[in-house]
């Protein structure tokens, strides 16, 4: 049976708990979605996919300390799991695979000039 890497979505979610390195939370990912990869995205849908991330396994999550700045709720903190780490290794060597050789060949013109 063939390997299902995440959706590109997942994969960017996944991207950006890993660069955080540690615990991260929604709004520092969502910060890192916009930020680095440029996608404006809710932050439900941020969550919605740290949940099916954490069921494949790919994440994990814990409750952090009760803050005052947050009216005495704690975050919700994720971090990058061996699993997840795997999966996006795979589905870069995909794509590294599948783009080798198209480099030139793709036909386009580059942005703002001839080809």
């Amino acid at each position: 049976m063939a390997v299902r890497h995440p959706g590109e979505f997942e994969q960017l979610v996944l991207l950006a708990v890993a660069r955080l390195e540690d615990w991260g939370y929604g709004v520092t990912l969502r910060r890192q979605l916009e930020e680095r990869a440029g996608r404006r995205c809710s932050l439900g849908a941020v969550y919605a996919t740290l949940d099916r991330l954490e069921a494949k396994g790919y994440v994990s999550s814990r409750q952090g300390e009760p803050t005052a700045e947050r009216g005495g709720r704690a975050k919700r903190l994720f971090r990058l799991e061996p699993s997840g780490a795997r999966v996006l290794v795979e589905a870069r060597e995909t794509f590294d695979r599948m783009w080798d050789g198209l480099d030139d060949g793709l036909g386009l013109k580059p942005e703002g000039g001839a080809a």
